[in-house]
């Protein structure tokens, strides 16, 4: 996380949407880990950063297949209240968090969930 941080920070992100930034990425590496390559640990999860037109924008590629089904938005209230799992629950911060989020995009390697976070937002 340090790494993108560090880029988003070069590129003028305010600090506030630098935590943004860091949760987002680790959320989608984690899901890219567990759910996209099944915990295999011969597969890979790339990340990737640009910014462009004040945009930042974060690739996260896994070789998976995809979300095949999105779990239901997560009720805060009861998991906070350890009454229900946090399933979904990183889905629901990415999606919350980024200004524009694309999920399922299938390429020649595997599956990619891109982000962008807007420089000025």
């Amino acid at each position: 996380m340090a790494c993108s941080a560090s880029f988003a920070q070069m590129m003028g992100l305010p600090p506030e949407r630098i935590e943004d930034l860091k949760t987002i990425v680790s959320e989608a590496a984690i899901n890219a880990m567990q759910h996209g390559n099944k915990g295999r640990p011969d597969a890979r999860v790339t990340v990737s950063m640009n910014c462009q037109d004040n945009i930042l924008n974060v690739a996260v590629m896994d070789e998976g297949d995809g979300i095949k089904e999105f779990p239901p938005k997560p009720d805060i209230e009861k998991i906070i209240e350890n009454l229900e799992t946090p399933v979904g629950f990183g889905l629901f911060l990415i999606n919350q968090l980024a200004d524009q989020v694309e999920f399922n995009e299938v390429t020649d390697g595997g599956h990619v969930v891109k982000m962008a976070i807007k420089i000025n937002s």
